[in-house]
């Protein structure tokens, strides 16, 4: 049954005409009695005795209407519902992310959102950039942040922060080893990571060669390639923001690395076929909007 006819069917009675109901519709009074002929024929019966000029409603409609108004008034109630819900960002994200945005953009993002609305939860869950990506195309999860574009079929991705890059050492490790980066020892991040994505990009752009005699470890995250470089154990390419208190306190070098570019994108990523749940939305609607 169309909640239309209900509604027309509430007006015609209340008014007991159809011209006064197509005014106060704004409807044409034709239209008005399209309305009232479909909803009879519908429910098998006559509403309204046409008596000339006017009408009177027949024992049916007597029946119906308090249940036509019920009707009317707990759909009322629905839209409101609904719309009350729209305002109020409420229940749980789940975000996949590398390891920088992870740790260090997304928390504090996080944090800002739950200002505005109280009621969101974040779950966080720290990968490396292809399998975030992953995550996203394989309908897992509605949202990734990562380093670096994957260029993967199927997705969204659209960056929202630069993310500046350094190349460090400790200074106990350049003063022993000379400023020839070609031949000394190097610490890379794992295949999948957008660190390492953009390492090797800058590698070739500075033509630095990484090979099996450098590379001298291969390791699953940036705070295990930062303790690694702090110890001696090699040179690499980080982002600054893991590594900006030692950077000032001194205990890491920044080697610089002529005609590189030292930047790289971080990424939202979504599905392009899928629509993302209100939450999720604004979340990102922020990040893009911080990023503007």
């Amino acid at each position: 049954m169309d909640i239309h006819h209900l509604k027309i069917f509430i007006s015609v009675h209340r008014n007991s005409s159809f011209s006064k109901a197509s005014q106060e519709l704004h409807i044409s009074q034709p239209t008005i009695s399209e309305h009232i002929k479909n909803l009879e024929n519908e429910l098998d019966c006559t509403l309204f005795d046409r008596l000339g000029r006017s009408i009177l409603p027949t024992a049916m409609a007597e029946i119906l209407l308090p249940h036509a108004l019920q009707v009317v008034e707990e759909m009322t109630k629905l839209r409101e519902a609904i719309h009350a819900d729209s305002r109020q960002i409420t229940g749980d994200m789940i975000i996949s992310a590398s390891t920088i945005p992870g740790t260090y953009l997304l928390p504090k993002m996080a944090a800002a959102f739950k200002e505005i609305h109280p009621l969101a939860r974040f779950q966080i869950l720290i990968n490396d950039s292809a399998t975030s990506a992953e995550k996203v195309a394989s309908h897992e999860i509605h949202l990734a942040v990562t380093g670096g574009i994957m260029k993967k079929s199927g997705l969204q991705e659209t960056p929202f922060f630069e993310d500046q890059l350094v190349c460090v050492a400790s200074k106990e490790f350049m003063d022993h080893k000379g400023d020839d980066l070609a031949d000394l020892p190097v610490l890379i991040r794992e295949q999948g990571s957008g660190t390492r994505r953009a390492m090797e990009e800058i590698f070739h752009q500075a033509r630095i060669p990484i090979h099996n005699r450098n590379v001298i470890a291969t390791l699953g995250s940036t705070a295990a390639i930062k303790e690694a470089i702090l110890a001696g154990l090699g040179f690499s390419i980080i982002s600054r923001m893991a590594v900006e208190e030692e950077l000032k306190t001194g205990k890491l070098k920044q080697l610089q690395l002529p005609g590189t570019s030292m930047t790289r994108p971080i990424v939202c990523i979504t599905h392009k076929k899928r629509t993302l749940p209100r939450r999720y939305q604004a979340f990102v609607d922020m990040l893009l909007a911080k990023a503007s």
